[in-house]
């Protein structure tokens, strides 16, 4: 199959458990919780995304005929070296699109893949990191990975069923809106209260990186 990608650049993880590894990200265009476009905010599942990914116009975007053409990008924006190649699937949804093409492909070019997923469609199973972040008011159905990142605070998010999910890693990630301080406040506040969350912070936009 063939794969819409909204950019594909090489940078530093900014957030979650990888913050600060360098990385490759591919954005997929098109999300199943929200079209993208302001006039549908409104009556989306998920109302406070922070990311474009409607269209192929961004930094190293465009249409990728095959698994090997995509990885062949990927490769490209890593450069020289072959070791600790990383490479992290991001949207939109990347499972929309995500299949044995892309992994195979990216796995022979000898890249670690990671995924961040709202965890709506089961996680292909050759993906070597999962990160899941849930929308409240979504079905979740990948209920175990590596990461939880959870943007907070959602109303509707039922902390204590998320925490019986099968995850090596629990981060609570402040929600990037208006109310700042706030959403850090109220952030700081469940991972004080439950010692099982960790604080994750957007260092990519502290620093200026994307």
């Amino acid at each position: 199959m063939s794969y819409a990608v909204k950019e594909l650049f090489l940078t530093l993880q900014g957030e979650g458990f990888h913050a600060g590894r360098r990385a490759v990200f591919v954005r997929f265009a098109g999300c199943n919780l929200w079209s993208g476009r302001e006039v549908d905010r409104a009556s989306a599942i998920c109302r406070f995304c922070d990311t474009d990914f409607v269209g192929m116009d961004g930094d190293g975007g465009g249409r990728f005929e095959d698994g090997a053409a995509l990885a062949a990008a990927v490769e490209a924006a890593w450069g020289t070296g072959e070791s600790e190649r990383f490479v992290v699937l991001t949207g939109g949804e990347p499972m929309l699109q995500v299949d044995d093409g892309l992994v195979d492909a990216l796995h022979a070019a000898r890249f670690t893949i990671a995924i961040e997923s709202n965890g709506t469609l089961a996680v292909h199973p050759g993906i070597d990191w999962i990160c899941i972040s849930p929308k409240a008011g979504s079905t979740v159905v990948q209920r175990r990975g590596d990461e939880m990142k959870l943007v907070w605070p959602q109303p509707g998010s039922d902390i204590d069923a998320i925490e019986d999910w099968d995850f090596r890693h629990f981060l609570i990630q402040p929600m990037d809106d208006a109310r700042g301080r706030e959403n850090w406040d109220a952030a700081i506040a469940l991972a004080m209260a439950r010692p099982r969350w960790r604080l994750s912070l957007q260092t990519h936009k502290l620093l200026g990186l994307r």
